[in-house]
């Protein structure tokens, strides 16, 4: 299947064909989870009803991460293997992360006013969080920045493997040192400590983000892959007028 899909205009149908349906499925887990969030979900005997904002900012931040974890997989696939739809791949991913890493940002300051009295504190986990989104924009950066597309990837492959050293620092900030936000709920020894009322929402919008990711990193891969072969074209239409 992967070997199948290896191929850029193979890639290019299947996502033509799978892409609408993901797209009903993500609208229908997201609108279940929304719903259930606002109006199923109890508000909490200390937090009130801000708590709601953790059914928007839990699933932002564990996105964020994600999408840098997978950005340094495909990275480490492109170098290694030369795989073809890697690079293309990790690029497509960075937006997506960059926008749930910003959603987390804003929702967690959101959060924190009423719980911590101010909207921002250099806390541990909201600093390695601040830092993933720097990371984010400077791996964009790079590949507006080179404008050739193998060049690009192999320079931007470097920068994601080197960031990948700050997705476990996010994951275990609150547990080396003494921060302000609060422990893992969720996946932890033990199993969650979360309440079911609240885990069974909040599991429900982290699969409605999880959707939302391939449906865009489908739509996102099969765009950069079209933008390539047009270039392509033009390039070898420059070279045929030249020695023409």
């Amino acid at each position: 299947m992967f070997d199948y899909l290896a191929n850029p205009a193979r890639f290019v149908r299947f996502a033509r064909i799978i892409g609408p349906y993901v797209n009903v499925l993500t609208l229908g887990v997201l609108a279940v989870g929304i719903y259930w969030s606002l109006f199923i979900a109890p508000a909490d005997y200390q937090q009130g009803e801000t708590v709601r904002i953790m059914f928007i900012h839990v699933p932002a931040a564990w996105m964020g991460t994600f999408c840098y974890a997978y950005i340094a997989l495909a990275s480490a696939v492109s170098l290694i293997f030369k795989h073809p739809l890697a690079d293309v791949a990790a690029k497509s991913a960075a937006p997506i992360g960059a926008a749930f890493t910003f959603l987390a940002l804003i929702t967690g300051s959101l959060w924190g006013k009423p719980m911590w009295g101010a909207w921002w504190v250099w806390d541990a986990r909201l600093t390695s969080m601040l830092v993933l989104f720097l990371l984010y924009l400077g791996y964009m950066a790079l590949w507006q920045m080179i404008e050739e597309p193998v060049q690009a990837g192999r320079v931007a492959a470097i920068l994601g493997l080197v960031g990948a050293v700050n997705v476990p620092i996010i994951k275990y900030s609150v547990d080396w040192w003494n921060t302000l936000h609060q422990p893992a709920s969720i996946m932890k020894g033990g199993g969650p400590s979360i309440h079911p009322s609240i885990l069974t929402p909040l599991l429900i919008m982290i699969g409605a983000y999880m959707l939302i990711f391939t449906a865009l990193i489908l739509l996102g891969m099969r765009g950069e892959i079209l933008r390539r072969k047009v270039r392509n074209m033009r390039l070898a239409q420059a070279e045929g007028g030249a020695h023409g």
